[in-house]
């Protein structure tokens, strides 16, 4: 097997062998900087051998292993460093099956990360993420897998899904392997606090597994239910987006998790924790959430987010901590990944100019080069996935333009009306109420105001709910529909014209998953088959679908960064404070907990 991960238990005497000299080493990397994540230090003309997959001995001088078989590679003065390490991460997110994300990120130096498939599992329960575990294994990638806590998200009563996953369910993908890993976002945290029995269950059944908890803690950081949440064994969480939520959250003995993805940009403000506030760093992490095919394209991946905390005033060697020994270390298998030492994984980059560049030009992964100058030098298995996977949209019937009429218990007048109002680059919503006015029983919708809507797609129920968002900023007719709308992926459609609305549904059901918008200039559609969440195309025609979309509703008027990121979470039942499902309106407050409220006051 090319890229074959042996425990280091079975790497021993080969090891041990080749640093004496007794046997040649697979490759060797001579004359570079090192950047020591375990001393934080940078480490001049140092050089790495490699046995298989693992690293045999790091020193000055490797000449004594050195065969007629062994790679030598000149590093000459280059900076060699850890593999990148993403500490929470959708692949869905990204739209790419793994083996493409793995294409896409292996270039700019992700070597591994640790991977929730909760938009998969919410779709087809454990059988989506053991698909996407046993592409992962295919992949170069050091990849550990999740398992998804909340399928639902908030609960069957606020929400339809594809498939549950409870205790049972969680207890039995711990069977599959050691890297399935820990238990993902625990996102219904009002359930954790007071006791929902599934929740902690599920807590229990990964705690007596002997693997980790992460979190999704929205209340602010002085709500006194965060240490609540904490006794439950949750100790990692990557909803911070001040500097007041990483601190708490390291008092307490969790993990950090500061995130830059494609639309939350929430590195500059948490960051401080470290750089004004003085934190000991070792218990922060960087990571992406989410990030579109197409800022992977345009921005990066986790090259971006350490090249974004050090221009921020973080020192490269700290940066280069957090996405590497301290995602490591947060997962308990620092003794594999996140650093250059003897007896890890050889996972490594090399980078050309300045480190605060993050400028990779090479990738070694599992002791194989893997990639040079910005592209893929070893093959990659396409993986095949069943056509039950490729046909998971299940509507009775298409949505047609009455579907979307908002009717009013007036006949006329006006009507107070709770609205969704979008805040670009952030995953919380604002509540507004508004008067809207009524014309023959029927809402009116205009002055920058779009309708916002929720068609469930598993199981044929025919559930679906209106409501209104404010922010969007279409100034022309137009509408957008999508299956990616986390976390339950129904078939969410936002609009101001009820016919596009309408037509956009049916595209994109048509489809069987994916993005359509519809505008006067036609329609823009970005297929997504594989679950209705990712493409079947390869990263580049993905990526430039991606974009296309982004570009349709730039040019209606929808200036949000990262557009589609932002609109996919707005049925999001676990996010504060105004959420739309297949159930209706849901409102999430520490006061109240997640509650479904009615569309007007």
């Amino acid at each position: 097997m090319l890229f074959e991960r042996k425990p280091l238990a079975d790497c021993v005497p080969d090891l041990v062998a080749t640093a004496r000299g007794d046997l040649p080493a697979t490759l060797v990397i001579t004359g570079g900087k090192l950047v020591n994540v375990c001393s934080g230090e940078i480490l001049e003309g140092m050089s790495v051998a490699v046995q298989g997959g693992r690293i045999a001995y790091v020193g000055k001088d490797v000449s004594h292993m050195i065969g007629k078989s062994t790679r030598v590679i000149e590093a000459a003065g280059r900076y060699m460093a850890p593999g990148l390490l993403d500490g929470h991460c959708h692949i869905e997110s990204t739209q790419l099956t793994v083996t493409e994300f793995a294409r896409a990120v292996l270039p700019l130096g992700t070597t591994g990360g640790f991977f929730d498939a909760h938009e998969i599992a919410n779709v087809f329960g454990l059988k989506g993420i053991q698909l996407m575990l046993e592409e992962m294994r295919g992949t170069p990638l050091a990849a550990y897998m999740q398992v998804a806590s909340c399928v639902p998200s908030a609960g069957a009563e606020f929400e339809t899904t594809g498939a549950s996953i409870g205790p049972d369910e969680v207890a039995e993908a711990y069977t599959w392997g050691d890297d399935v890993i820990a238990l993902g976002e625990v996102m219904n945290f009002p359930g954790v606090v007071y006791g929902d029995a599934k929740m902690l269950g599920e807590i229990q059944a990964t705690l007596r597994a002997g693997r980790v908890v992460d979190g999704h803690f929205t209340w602010p950081s002085n709500d006194w239910r965060l240490p609540v949440y904490a006794a439950a064994g949750v100790t990692g969480d990557h909803e911070c987006v001040t500097a007041e939520d990483v601190i708490e959250r390291v008092r307490l003995g969790m993990y950090a998790k500061m995130r830059r993805g494609s639309a939350w940009h929430d590195v500059a403000k948490t960051i401080t924790a470290h750089t004004e506030h003085g934190l000991d760093p070792r218990r922060m992490l960087l990571v992406t959430d989410d990030r579109s095919s197409e800022s992977l394209r345009d921005e990066g991946h986790m090259d971006f987010v350490v090249r974004h905390a050090i221009s921020q005033g973080v020192k490269p060697v700290t940066a280069f901590q957090m996405a590497t020994i301290n995602t490591a270390e947060r997962f308990g298998v620092a003794r594999d990944i996140g650093s250059i030492t003897p007896g890890s994984c050889a996972d490594m980059i090399l980078l050309d100019g300045n480190l605060a560049d993050v400028h990779v030009v090479m990738t070694i992964a599992a002791g194989v080069v893997v990639a040079e100058n910005g592209f893929m030098t070893a093959p990659l298995e396409t993986y095949t996935y069943p056509d039950e996977v490729l046909t998971s949209v299940h509507l009775p019937q298409l949505p047609v333009a009455e579907d979307f009429v908002i009717r009013t218990p007036i006949e006329t007048g006006s009507q107070s009306t709770r609205v969704i109002r979008v805040i670009e680059n952030h995953v919380e919503t604002e509540e507004l109420i508004l008067q809207l006015p009524v014309e023959a029983g029927r809402l009116q919708v205009d002055n920058g105001l779009c309708k916002i809507a929720v068609f469930e797609r598993h199981k044929g129920t025919g559930n679906k709910s209106v409501g209104i968002v404010a922010g969007i900023g279409f100034h022309e007719p137009a509408a957008i529909a999508m299956t990616v709308a986390h976390d339950s992926h129904n078939v969410l459609v936002i609009g101001n014209d009820d016919q596009l609305m309408a037509t956009a549904a049916g595209a994109v059901a048509e489809a069987q998953g994916g993005v359509a918008v519809i505008t006067a200039a036609g329609t823009t559609l970005f297929p997504l088959a594989i679950a209705g969440l990712m493409s079947v195309e390869p990263f580049e025609i993905a990526a430039a679908q991606s974009a296309a979309i982004s570009k349709a509703l730039y040019d209606s008027g929808c200036t949000l960064n990262y557009a589609f990121m932002t609109l996919s979470l707005l049925a999001l039942a676990v996010i504060p404070t105004l959420r739309i499902s297949d159930k209706g309106l849901v409102r999430i407050s520490p006061e109240e907990g997640i509650q479904l409220v009615s569309l007007f006051v």
